[in-house]
């Protein structure tokens, strides 16, 4: 597994900045596989962290990207326009949830595009300020790392954020805050530390990611809602990990029946290739003055070329669908082995996006380490996982939607060894 030859010249030549979570080396993907530089096999759970919901190299992406490469790469669309960018912001417009009319600019990250909502958001309400919630990502430039609520490995060392950036606590029963507590804490904000009239935007992932896969509860995105449109707030909905799909809606703000003001979204929209979108109401998106919003590689034709495959591969092949399907069948798995791994202590999300979380037998507290020590027996079996949550006790699975049946039931079969065998080598002797 280890290429100790590429290990030693990256330990050298790259900053230790960007960690790593396998020493794995990718040759070549396909789909849900990944074959590493010495040949080895493997099951590939983390889709590049959500980025690859249709699948390594998709067939339609990747005929797309080539014909898009021999027409053009690059004329920037702030200086020569293309009739694909166009296209796509259509497309977005009407897929994005809201009964209103909306507009669409398109960069390359999802940091970038939380940066522009809320450039967007400040500009539309002449309003600075900004409330996030804790255990939130959104980013590491220096806004997102600012909106992130999360410090380590976020926010350690790099000095003061930015100003006028606000949090309130993630309502999160399950560890003990309630919704009244997280609309009492907002109550208290607003008391003391930040007029309601000078609050730009809320912005809230409908389930958090790196946070540890948390959904928003229902009544508390209803009632933010309601605060923000009482107090002429708007409400940014992070969708760069819950978007295309993922949750088994093409946008997780679906399952709401609640609109955001400004959708952010990246990751999945690509399949593989770099592009990002912000979407918003028209008046909003149209507050900034030309020249206020863009970038030289924003809406790249290669990434728009991936775009508009994407959405055709998600419609033609049902992977709202498929993502319930798969969801439904490793959530079952899991709770299967509820008796047998006493570490689980819950498992939860929608569509495909899950995530089982481990505390320590007989306790609430979070179990870090068998967490870790599943993720690396899994990883020697040739399944790879990722970790999440504040205190690290979370593996979320992210696997493609499109893996294949027999692929995904050998992971699961890879995943429930893993389980069993790191519950019974932490049983005492």
């Amino acid at each position: 597994m280890l290429n100790v030859d590429a290990a030693s010249r990256r330990s050298a030549a790259i900053s230790r900045g960007v960690g790593v979570t396998t020493q794995v080396y990718a040759a070549r993907a396909q789909n849900a596989e990944i074959w590493d530089v010495e040949g080895r096999r493997y099951i590939d759970f983390a889709s590049g962290i959500a980025v690859v919901n249709t699948g390594h190299r998709h067939p339609k992406v990747i005929a797309a990207v080539k014909d898009q490469l021999d027409r053009f790469t690059h004329t920037c669309h702030q200086v020569v326009p293309y009739e694909n960018y166009v296209r796509l912001a259509e497309r977005l417009n009407d897929a994005v949830p809201g009964d209103f009319e909306k507009k669409t600019i398109f960069v390359t990250t999802g940091a970038e595009a939380v940066e522009n909502a809320v450039k967007i958001a400040r500009t539309a309400t002449n309003r600075s300020a900004v409330v996030a919630f804790t255990g939130a990502f959104h980013g590491r430039t220096f806004m997102g790392m600012t909106l992130t609520g999360k410090v380590q490995p976020y926010k350690a060392g790099f000095g003061a954020m930015m100003p006028d950036v606000f949090h309130v606590p993630f309502p999160l029963e399950l560890h003990g805050t309630t919704i009244e507590d997280s609309l009492g804490a907002l109550d208290k904000l607003f008391k003391a530390d930040v007029d309601p009239s000078r609050v730009a935007a809320f912005i809230i992932e409908p389930v958090q990611g790196e946070g540890g896969f948390y959904e928003v509860p229902k009544a508390f995105m209803a009632k933010l809602r309601d605060i923000a449109d009482k107090h002429g707030i708007l409400l940014i909905a992070d969708e760069v990990q819950t978007g295309f799909s993922r949750t088994g809606k093409l946008f997780a703000m679906e399952h709401y029946g609640i609109a955001a003001d400004i959708t952010t979204m990246a990751k999945g929209l690509g399949g593989g290739f770099p592009i990002a979108a912000v979407t918003g109401r028209a008046e909003i998106m149209d507050a900034p003055g030309p020249g206020g919003l863009g970038g030289t590689y924003g809406g790249s034709p290669i990434g728009i070329a991936a775009g508009n495959a994407v959405l055709d591969v998600i419609e033609e092949e049902k992977l709202n669908e498929r993502a319930e399907l798969l969801g439904n069948r490793l959530k079952q798995r899991l709770h299967s082995l509820a008796d047998a791994v006493p570490q689980i202590s819950d498992i939860r999300g929608p569509g495909f996006m899950n995530a089982v979380e481990f505390k320590i037998p007989g306790s609430s507290a979070p179990n870090a380490e068998f967490t870790n020590k599943v993720r690396e027996k899994a990883l020697a079996k040739g399944l790879i996982l990722l970790t999440c949550g504040v205190y690290g006790n979370v593996i979320r699975f992210l696997a493609p939607i499109t893996i294949q049946d027999d692929v995904f039931g050998e992971a699961l079969d890879i995943l429930e060894s893993s389980l069993r065998e790191c519950a019974a080598e932490a049983r005492p002797a």
